[in-house]
């Protein structure tokens, strides 16, 4: 199977290079030709245009930064959609809205090709090892005829449901991460002036029931200080905004979520879109007047997991 990979940026690129290292026959594209060349150097070839990608390969793979980035990829005149036919699979790894998936979705349908969404979940640091987890909403038959392409980029692979199930369920879980990184900002800025050990305070977390993920990656390099969880505040302020406007049509009268809402905006605008979201904790450091550092910590994760084959993981309670 020929893969085509368009967007080539913080997540994409170690996705792609994940397809590149397994053997496929790998066709990139992005907007910074210097982004690129490292791929091409290694034995992927190039694409003048999103259409001409389409029309080699067999499955094209998307991972942009917001919908509306997808939909011109998709959209334009030498877009996917303009050379993508029968037989052929559109995979959407981007986090986007379910209702733009499934509008985009339509249209590759009327070409006889089919659609895929696949966000990926589980950082940066995974994504480049294969080890990150992958949502992915289609038909079942598309979805096996996918999974071993899948299974090069991710360890744990699940398939959703129909398309646009990934997309709700991946913006579910980041704003559950950013949720959860908005509070342990709040419980170690309490904790320091509070009279507690920053190491031991994030050892008392690590052992207890307040543990998760984000505490065991992102306190880490909060603590270390470079902040650097390869991910920044507008794209969790996208994120949180996508879920947001989720409740939002399904009525559900959310209250957390809005306050969450207001805290990234309050970030973006103090600073910057492109600021790490780890420093979300800059706001109350500045308030009060503390530096939220301890030694031993390191500048940024690193997957020591070793690259192992992705599989299907099956719901409880699904035969």
């Amino acid at each position: 199977m020929k893969i085509g990979f368009i967007g080539l940026g913080n997540v994409g690129g170690k996705l792609a290079g994940s397809i590149l290292r397994n053997g496929f026959d790998l066709t990139v594209r992005d907007l910074d030709n210097a982004v690129a060349d490292p791929f091409l150097e290694r034995g992927a070839k190039g694409a003048a245009s999103p259409k001409e990608m389409a029309e080699l390969c067999d499955m094209v793979i998307t991972c942009l930064p917001n919908p509306a980035a997808s939909a011109a990829v998709m959209e334009a005149e030498d877009g996917i959609l303009a050379g993508i036919s029968e037989s052929k699979i559109w995979a959407e790894m981007s986090t986007t809205d379910a209702a733009e998936v499934r509008r985009l979705g339509d249209r590759v349908a009327a070409t006889g090709a089919q659609a895929m969404d696949c966000p990926v979940s589980g950082g940066c640091h995974r994504a480049a090892t294969g080890n990150i987890a992958i949502f992915a909403g289609c038909k079942r038959q598309i979805f096996e005829r996918a999974l071993p392409i899948l299974a090069t980029m991710g360890r744990r692979i699940l398939h959703t449901g129909e398309l646009g199930s990934a997309s709700i369920l991946k913006v579910v879980t980041n704003y559950l991460a950013s949720a959860n990184l908005a509070t342990l900002c709040e419980a170690l800025v309490t904790a320091k002036v509070t009279g507690m050990d920053l190491n031991t305070t994030y050892e008392a977390i690590r052992i207890s029931s307040g543990n998760s993920f984000v505490h065991e990656t992102e306190s880490q390099v909060i603590l270390n200080g470079s902040r650097d969880i390869n991910f920044t505040m507008d794209l969790v302020a996208k994120d949180i905004g996508l879920f947001q406007a989720l409740a939002e049509r399904a009525e559900v009268p959310l209250e957390i979520s809005p306050l969450l809402v207001d805290i990234f905006k309050d970030g973006l605008a103090r600073y910057g879109a492109r600021e790490w979201s780890p420093n979300i904790i800059k706001r109350l450091e500045e308030a009060c007047g503390i530096d939220i550092l301890a030694p031993g910590f390191p500048p940024e994760m690193i997957d020591i997991e070793p690259e192992e084959p992705g599989h299907e993981v099956i719901p409880t309670g699904r035969a």
